[in-house]
């Protein structure tokens, strides 16, 4: 089964200097009829005007995973970490026992980004973060995976959660075939319109999906795709 969430049925709004669609009701802020998928808590779709941000501020037992789709991120934690992840690369920080940090477009253009938060599969363990270089190349008409709780993966970042966040480019009038085996995931386009077992889908609208052995995506646009796949049913 696919659940199609249209851009324009998404919760958010626009706060001057953020523009903010959300893909999942969470604390009340969402469309409440778009719950949760298993761990997957938060999809927020960000639009961060420059030279502004989120101030410091506390999370704690939630892994929080971010997609950078243009301009530039800039992160500094209680941790002592800082760092700026760019287009195309991603971030991951798992909270623990808690952590504080602040987000900031430090650039002279608009960052988007998708940022995925997930329960934390054990409570209370140590938080860190850490930030990757994905090529396009890469995952060029494959999906590949940049962020997982599955620690056999040497490429991908660490979350501790029973999920993979998994990206992939593909140009138009391409096929990419995805086997799920039944496992629940989301699906968001960033940028051009595809074709999922016959469901179209539009540019950052979201594909909740369950109960499918296997996905086949049309790009009907060149466009890159974010996938969240959920480890246990």
């Amino acid at each position: 089964m696919i659940r199609h969430r249209p851009l324009k049925t998404l919760g958010g709004g626009d706060h001057g200097w953020l523009k903010a669609k959300l893909h999942f009701d969470f604390a009340g802020l969402g469309n409440p009829a778009h719950t949760s998928l298993g761990p997957l808590k938060v999809w927020n779709d960000d639009e961060i005007q420059p030279q502004t941000g989120f101030p410091l501020h506390a999370h704690r037992n939630i892994e929080i995973v971010t997609f950078v789709r243009d301009g530039a991120i800039t992160h500094e934690d209680s941790l002592g970490n800082r760092g700026r992840t760019v287009a195309g690369d991603v971030q991951a920080m798992s909270a623990g026992t808690g952590i504080r940090h602040s987000e900031h477009n430090a650039e002279t253009v608009v960052t988007r980004l998708f940022q995925i938060w997930l329960d934390t599969r054990t409570p209370d363990s140590a938080p860190r973060w850490g930030t990757r270089a994905f090529p396009q190349a890469d995952r060029s008409g494959r999906f590949a995976t940049l962020a997982t709780g599955e620690r056999d993966d040497g490429q991908a970042l660490y979350i501790d959660a029973d999920a993979r966040v998994m990206g992939a480019t593909v140009r138009a009038g391409d096929r990419l075939d995805h086997r799920l085996d039944g496992r629940p995931a989301y699906l968001v386009p960033t940028s051009g319109t595809i074709d999922i077992n016959g469901v179209r889908i539009s540019p950052r609208d979201g594909a909740a999906i369950t109960a499918e052995d296997a996905i086949a995506i049309t790009a009907i646009d060149d466009t890159e795709i974010v996938l969240v796949e959920i480890l246990t049913a």
